[in-house]
């Protein structure tokens, strides 16, 4: 059951190459080295609020450009939590958060029903943390929802500071992840669904 809901997956290619550990009942802890700082701080941030154990290395051609190594994260990341729900049996499956930051409030709402889509409507007045534009943060939303299999709505409510709503961004949908992948006890061993599959 819990103990079990953790993986280990890798994906190289000519862009980036990855190894990433997910523990989906962790306590927070996290080790992340993708060659982008923001990024960096953008996944510790997740991995606490969410108490997801998570170790990402990525070598990535962020010479280039940032997008690959973002993009790829977020494959990797979606494709972890896909193999570590398994079967989803007893998962709640639906999650939402408001995420207030200062000035930004975010609305993150997720449904693990292994239909990927994503509704993305969060851009600041100012879209770059240095060098760093925030658009590549709906990047890596649309390959998370797209590796994972969910539906995957992120709302900027209000917010003006990038650095804010791309905060906001990432504990939201840590906050919304937390509650979605939790086993709940009265529906122990049932699929959260009526159709018979997800």
């Amino acid at each position: 059951m819990a103990s079990n809901r953790s993986v280990t997956v890798t994906r190289k290619t000519a862009e980036t190459d990855i190894a990433l550990t997910l523990a989906v009942d962790g306590t927070g802890a996290s080790k992340i080295d993708t060659g982008v700082p923001f990024f960096d701080h953008m996944l510790t941030l997740f991995a606490r609020h969410g108490l997801f154990d998570l170790d990402v290395k990525c070598v990535g051609d962020v010479t280039v450009d940032y997008h690959h190594t973002v993009e790829d994260v977020g494959l990797v990341l979606g494709d972890a939590f896909k193999r570590a729900l398994g079967a989803k049996l007893g998962l709640r499956r639906y999650g939402f958060f408001l995420l207030p930051m200062d000035e930004s409030l975010v609305r993150v709402v997720v449904d693990l029903g292994g239909r990927p889509h994503l509704v993305y409507d969060a851009s600041a007045p100012t879209m770059f943390v240095r060098d760093f534009n925030i658009i590549l943060v709906k990047e890596f939303c649309r390959a998370f929802s797209n590796a994972l299999g969910c539906n995957l709505h992120v709302q900027l409510v209000y917010g003006e500071e990038p650095h804010h709503v791309a905060e906001a961004v990432f504990k939201g949908l840590a906050r919304a992840l937390d509650v979605a992948t939790q086993i709940d006890p009265r529906a122990a061993g049932q699929l959260p669904s009526t159709k018979g599959q997800l």
